[in-house]
């Protein structure tokens, strides 16, 4: 699900599902690993438990997440990791908020401030 940019035809999209900051927060997190533990997730992104369950449902929904339960001993463990789908998602969510930034820069320049 993309947002403005591709219904217009101007460039990149963003994602809808990627944009929330805190989903974005966790996919970038993943984009690093090949596979994470929830807590350290949930730690790095400052994210409660259930914050965290929420976004990684709504991921997974998406096909961005794969969540993977088990045990380390006799402890229940929850993995996460990124999708190819995800990564795939997340690299032109992160090129459309470059191309953003830099359209910005661009006109930024252009414009001239009257002298005071």
């Amino acid at each position: 699900m993309s947002v403005d940019s591709a219904d217009r035809g101007t460039g990149p999209a963003l994602d809808a599902t990627i944009h929330h900051p805190s989903r974005l927060a966790v996919a970038a997190f993943l984009s690093a690993c090949v596979e994470a533990d929830f807590a350290a997730v949930r730690d790095h992104c400052g994210l409660s438990d259930s914050a965290l369950s929420k976004i990684s449902t709504a991921l997974e929904g998406a096909g961005y997440l794969h969540i993977r339960k088990g045990h380390v001993g006799r402890r229940p463990r929850t993995w996460l990791s990124l999708t190819q789908v995800g990564r795939d998602a997340l690299g032109r969510h992160v090129a459309a908020l470059q191309a953003i930034a830099d359209s910005a820069r661009t006109a930024g320049g252009s414009v001239h401030d009257p002298a005071p």
